[in-house]
């Protein structure tokens, strides 16, 4: 079992920064390819970044590519994703999810999910 606890989120004006970070319990977290995912009100859950096990290998949605950047810390259990340029249309419940596979896009392949943290961004 992996229990995932994100932070960071808030409200901030368009144009500002936010950095989420997802803790994880258990000696595994290596062992796991960590996403980030994201859901607006009425739209399905979408997956924003994805790090390898190692850090070495992320993914981006073209939605965001050039503004966030994950990153992982396994000494720490930790992962991150730094958020700048954020725009309205980021405006979200993002979620830390644990797939014990390769990566993949599709949030029904992630075993394990965090309790999300909103992300506001006005206008």
């Amino acid at each position: 079992q992996v229990q995932l606890i994100e932070s960071g989120g808030g409200l901030v004006q368009a144009g500002g920064s936010l950095r989420l970070s997802c803790a994880a319990s258990g000696r595994t977290f290596s062992s796991y390819t960590m996403g980030w995912f994201r859901q607006a009100p009425g739209k399905e859950r979408e997956l924003v970044a994805a790090t390898s096990r190692s850090g070495g290998n992320t993914y981006y949605a073209d939605s965001v590519k050039g503004r966030f950047t994950i990153s992982r810390d396994n000494a720490k259990n930790t992962v991150y994703m730094q958020m700048n340029s954020l725009k309205p249309e980021d405006t979200a419940v993002y979620y830390c999810a644990a797939r014990s596979g390769l990566y993949s896009g599709r949030a029904l392949s992630y075993d394990f999910w965090g309790q999300g943290t909103q992300v506001t961004v006005s206008s």
